[in-house]
C-alpha cells in the first residue's frame, strides 16, 4: 500500500512541477517550435496508451540509431491516418538509451490544418523542405522521411505493405550533402489500423484533403470510426548506410536514384522478414 501511495505521490509532484514550469514559463522551445517539456509530460503519455496496451508495439534494431549526431531515419508509410509517424517517434524516443527526439518532415497539407499544425510544430514536425532539414541535420538531429507521401498512406489495403514509388529522392540528395546517415525502418501493423476501402473524391476536394477514405467502420460509424482497430506493431531499425562514399554526387540523379533503390528494397525486406515474425495481425 505504500508503494503505489508513494507512486501515486511522486506522480502528483511531477504533474504540479510541469504545471509550474508552463505557468512561469520555465521551458523550451526551438527556432523550429518544438516544445520537449510538452511534448514529453503530455503527448508521449497519451501516444504511450496506444504504443504499448492498444497496439503492444515490439521494436528491435534499436542498436543502429546513433547516441548523437544527425541522421536521417527513412520509414514506409501507411494506415490512411498517419498514426505510424507518431509510433515511429515514440519507439525513438522511449526505446532507445538516449532517448532522442525524431524530427518528423510533414507535408504542407499538415500545417494549414488547424490546430493539427501547432500540435505537430510542438512535438518536433516541420516543413519538407530542404533548408530546414539541412539545419537539422547539421545541429545534430534524428530526422524522420516517409518518402512514399500520401500515396503510402492513402493506399488501398489490396497493396498493403507494398511499398509505393518515392517519388524524386529528395531525401538522397539531402543526405549526400550532409554526410548523413540513412537508417532504414520498417513499420508493420498500421495497414490493418484504418483499412481503405474506397475514397470519396468529391468530398475530399471539397475538403481539400489528398483522399476521403472509406473503411469497413468509417464513415459508417461516425466518431467510433475514427477508432483504430488493435493490430500488433512490429518497428524495426535497420542498419545504417553511410552516404559519405557519394557525398560529392548528390546532384547526379543516377547516384540518387540507384541509393533511393537501395533504400526502398531494404525497407521491403525488412517488412517481408517482420509479416513472417507476425502472422496474424491481430495477435497477442
Amino acid at each position: 500500500m505504500d508503494e503505489i501511495l508513494d507512486k501515486y505521490d511522486a506522480k502528483v509532484a511531477k504533474g504540479l512541477a510541469f504545471l509550474r514550469r508552463r505557468i512561469t514559463g520555465q521551458y523550451e522551445v526551438d527556432d523550429f517550435g518544438l516544445d520537449s517539456d510538452l511534448t514529453e509530460h503530455v503527448f508521449h503519455p497519451v501516444l504511450r496508451l496506444l504504443y504499448k496496451n492498444w497496439f503492444r508495439t515490439e521494436v528491435s534494431g534499436t542498436e543502429h540509431l546513433p547516441a548523437d549526431g544527425g541522421a536521417l531515419v527513412v520509414a514506409n508509410h501507411s494506415g490512411t491516418i498517419a498514426l505510424d509517424a507518431l509510433m515511429l517517434c515514440l519507439a525513438v524516443h522511449d526505446e532507445h538509451p538516449a532517448h532522442r527526439f525524431l524530427r518528423l518532415l510533414a507535408a504542407d497539407f499538415v500545417f494549414r490544418l488547424p490546430m493539427v499544425s501547432e500540435l505537430a510544430r510542438k512535438s518536433g514536425a516541420t516543413l519538407a523542405c530542404n533548408p530546414d532539414v539541412d539545419r537539422l541535420l547539421h545541429e545534430g538531429h534524428l530526422v524522420g522521411v516517409f518518402p512514399e507521401g500520401f500515396k503510402g498512406v492513402g493506399k488501398h489495403f489490396a497493396e498493403r505493405y507494398k511499398l509505393q514509388r518515392f517519388g524524386r529522392a529528395g531525401f538522397v540528395s539531402v543526405a549526400l550533402r550532409n554526410k548523413a546517415p540513412i537508417l532504414p525502418a520498417a513499420i508493420v501493423g498500421a495497414e490493418e489500423i484504418y483499412p481503405k476501402l474506397g475514397n470519396i473524391k468529391p468530398l475530399a476536394r471539397l475538403l481539400g484533403a489528398p483522399y476521403f477514405p472509406v473503411t469497413p467502420t468509417f464513415p459508417w460509424l461516425g466518431p467510433l470510426g475514427l477508432v483504430p482497430l488493435p493490430s500488433k506493431w512490429l518497428i524495426h531499425f535497420g542498419e545504417p548506410i553511410d552516404t559519405t562514399p557519394w557525398s560529392d554526387q548528390a546532384d547526379d540523379p543516377a547516384v540518387v536514384f540507384n541509393l533511393a533503390d537501395q533504400v526502398r528494397e531494404t525497407i521491403q525486406g525488412m517488412l517481408g522478414e517482420l509479416l513472417q515474425r507476425r502472422p496474424d495481425p491481430f495477435m497477442e
